[in-house]
C-alpha cells in the first residue's frame, strides 16, 4: 500500500540542487523532496506521497490523521521493512535478515 501521509518538516536543505527536507511522521523521520512546494518552511505540516511533499496541511488535520494511521497500524506498514513485515505476518524468518539467527520474528 502506498499512502499520502502527513508529516512535520524538521529541516530543509539543498542536496545537489534539489530542495530536500527531513519530515517527521509521528516519530518516524524520512528524507522528502520539497520541489513541488519550494516555499514550505520548517515546522509546517505537509502531505507526502512516495517521497514528495505535495501540499501543506494544518496541524490539527495532520495530528488527527497520524493518530488514526497509528491506531490502524498504517504507519508501521508504510514505513517498515516490507520483507520483515511480510515474514512476521507469515510466521517465517526474513530471508534478508543477518545470519546471526535473530530475524526479529517473535515466536
Amino acid at each position: 500500500m502506498c499512502l499520502a501521509v502527513p508529516g512535520r518538516i524538521v529541516s530543509i536543505d539543498d542536496h545537489d540542487g534539489t530542495l530536500m527536507s527531513v519530515v517527521d511522521f509521528g516519530g518516524i523521520k524520512k528524507d522528502v523532496c520539497l520541489e513541488y512546494i519550494p516555499d514550505a518552511e520548517v515546522g509546517q505540516y505537509v502531505v507526502v506521497h512516495v517521497g514528495f511533499a505535495l501540499q501543506r496541511l494544518d496541524e490539527e488535520s495532520a495530528m488527527r490523521t497520524l493518530a488514526e494511521f497509528e491506531h490502524l497500524g498504517v504507519l508501521r506498514e508504510e514505513f517498515s521493512d516490507g520483507f520483515e513485515l511480510a515474514a512476521q505476518q507469515a510466521g517465517v524468518d526474513n530471508p534478508n535478515s543477518p545470519p546471526n539467527g535473530n530475524s526479529g520474528v517473535k515466536p
